[in-house]
C-alpha cells in the first residue's frame, strides 16, 4: 500500500467512521477500474434534519422530504439539488449553490465566480459551511475544483472563500471535503486542506463501505455516482435512512 493509500485508509478510519459529527460531506475522485466517482452524504441531528431522502433522477440528485406531513427544518437549506450535469462537468454540493455554479457556467462564466455569489450558510451560531465540487472532462485533461465558504474567525457577519484546484487522485483514491470537524455546540467547521479518502471497489462497494462507516444514529442519506472514464452521463446510487 502506497503511503497516500495508507493516509486516506487513515482519515476515513478517524475522520468518517470514528466521527460522530462530521455533517455533510462530498468526495471526487476515481475508482479502482478507472471511473469517476462522486459521493455525498448528509448527516442529521434533529428530527428535521433526519426527515429526508434523496432521490436520483437520471444522473441528477435532490432531497426531499421523508414523510412530507413533518418539517425539514430550514428548506432553504435542506431541500436542494445536490448533483447536477452539464455536458461533461458533474456537480455535487451541500445546497442550493449548486443551481448557481450550474447556471454560471452555462452563462460562460467560472466555478470561482459562481461562488464569489455565495456566503457560509447563515444558520447562526453554527454557520455551516458550503461545500462544492466540480469534475470537468470538457477538454482532454480532467479538471477538479473544491470549495468551501466558511464563517470568517474574526467576524461570521463575513464568508471565508477557499477553492482548491487539485490535480486528478490516482484509481482508488479521492479528495472529500465535510462541513464540520465533529460534533459540538456549536459545530466546529471542517479546517485545512481536503482529505484524502479511499474509494477502493465498485460503485456499489463504495456505498456500502460509506454507509457502513457513518455514524447510524446520524447518517440521513448516502449516494454515489459513478461517471465513465472517458465522459458521458453518470450513474447514481442511493441509500437511505428513510425507505432504501
Amino acid at each position: 500500500m502506497s503511503a497516500l493509500a495508507a493516509a486516506a485508509k487513515e482519515a476515513f478510519a478517524q475522520h468518517v467512521a470514528a466521527n460522530p459529527y462530521p455533517g455533510r460531506g462530498l468526495v471526487v475522485g476515481r475508482a479502482e477500474d478507472g471511473a469517476w466517482l462522486q459521493v455525498y452524504w448528509i448527516m442529521g441531528r434533529s428530527a428535521g434534519s433526519r426527515n429526508r431522502i434523496f432521490v436520483a433522477e437520471g444522473s441528477e440528485l435532490r432531497t426531499q422530504p421523508a414523510d412530507a406531513g413533518e418539517g425539514t427544518g430550514d428548506a432553504s437549506l435542506t431541500l436542494y439539488e445536490a448533483m447536477l450535469e452539464l455536458p461533461a462537468v458533474h456537480l455535487v454540493t451541500n445546497g442550493d449553490q449548486t443551481r448557481t455554479i450550474a447556471d454560471f457556467l452555462a452563462a460562460g462564466a467560472s466555478f470561482e465566480a459562481a461562488l464569489e455569489t455565495r456566503e457560509r450558510e447563515p444558520d447562526a451560531p453554527n454557520y455551516t459551511p458550503r461545500i462544492s465540487g466540480m469534475l470537468d472532462l470538457r477538454t482532454g485533461e480532467p479538471t477538479l475544483a473544491l470549495s468551501i465558504l466558511r464563517a470568517s474567525p474574526a467576524d461570521p457577519a463575513h464568508t471565508d472563500r477557499t477553492t482548491f484546484r487539485p490535480a486528478p487522485p490516482p484509481r482508488g483514491l479521492g479528495l472529500a471535503l465535510t462541513t464540520y470537524q465533529g460534533d459540538g455546540d456549536p459545530l466546529p467547521p471542517f479546517a485545512g486542506d481536503p482529505l484524502w479518502l479511499p474509494l477502493s471497489g465498485s460503485a456499489a462497494d463504495v456505498l456500502e463501505a460509506y454507509w457502513a462507516a457513518l455514524d447510524t444514529d446520524n447518517r440521513v442519506s448516502l449516494a454515489v455516482k459513478r461517471i465513465p472514464a472517458g465522459g458521458g452521463p453518470g450513474e447514481i446510487q442511493v441509500r437511505n435512512r428513510h425507505g432504501s
